[in-house]
């Protein structure tokens, strides 16, 4: 692979640092299954835990970058072309029932663009990650979108109630961010939904575009009520056009 870039550094070095204590809570929520407190409060503080680690981190590196994140929002700097956008846990509800299924979501958007994006999910130990123009990876391996041509052989992932009447093959797994990356690396053909923040988004959708796939809607100016429709190009034009039917 291509080196990466510096700030692609800060992003993965500030992921790993904050995973640590994410996968410690992750070890303590079967024992709050049957707490009569219950693990709601525990998740809430291992999301504002995680954040406060990335901030901090990301700060610390470039002192005058923005930052958009799940938690506290819009934090202005004097840089106002650069800002960090995060979601500090992307699968809570998952966390929350101690499915070992969610992730750490960081991108650089850079004068517009989404420069870096990176998903970590810390159970699985699987960090996907891209650069604008330098390829879509998983632990440094490179993925690419899958080869499917059939829409019936294709599986596709939503976790909106938009489109349920849909005739494809689909899963809810309660991760908008891994979705995107899955679709990225081929496990998954296409993803579409609606009603997405920045932050889920953000990583998942260069990782689409850098690993050959096509991204048809994603406004990137938005924050929130953000509609993707994703998939590999050879279904592209099928997958829209069924979806444009509801």
């Amino acid at each position: 692979m291509n080196s990466i870039s510096p700030n692609l550094n800060i992003m993965i070095k500030a992921c790993e640092k904050a995973s640590k204590s994410l996968i410690r809570d992750f070890g303590e929520i079967e024992n709050l299954q049957v707490s009569k407190k219950g693990p709601s409060d525990f998740v809430t503080n291992a999301d504002k835990k995680v954040e406060k680690i990335l901030i901090e981190e990301l700060l610390k590196a470039k002192k005058n970058y923005c930052i958009i994140s799940e938690e506290t929002g819009f934090t202005k700097n004097t840089d106002e072309e650069n800002i960090w956008i995060i979601d500090p846990i992307d699968g809570t509800s998952n966390l929350f029932h101690g499915i070992p299924h969610f992730s750490i979501c960081i991108a650089l958007k850079s004068h517009g663009v989404i420069k870096s994006g990176l998903v970590f999910d810390p159970i699985k130990d699987e960090m996907f990650f891209s650069e604008k123009n330098n390829g879509s990876y998983l632990n440094n391996k490179r993925i690419r979108v899958s080869k499917k041509k059939d829409l019936n052989e294709c599986l596709f992932a939503s976790n909106g109630k938009k489109f349920r009447n849909v005739e494809l093959a689909k899963r809810n797994t309660g991760s908008a961010a891994l979705d995107l990356a899955y679709v990225a690396s081929g496990r998954f053909d296409g993803f579409f939904q609606e009603n997405l923040n920045i932050w889920d988004i953000a990583p998942g959708i260069l990782l689409i575009q850098e690993a050959g796939g096509v991204v048809n809607k994603a406004d990137i100016k938005k924050i929130n009520d953000i509609e993707v429709i994703t998939s590999n190009p050879s279904i592209n034009e099928k997958m829209v056009k069924i979806l444009d039917k509801f």
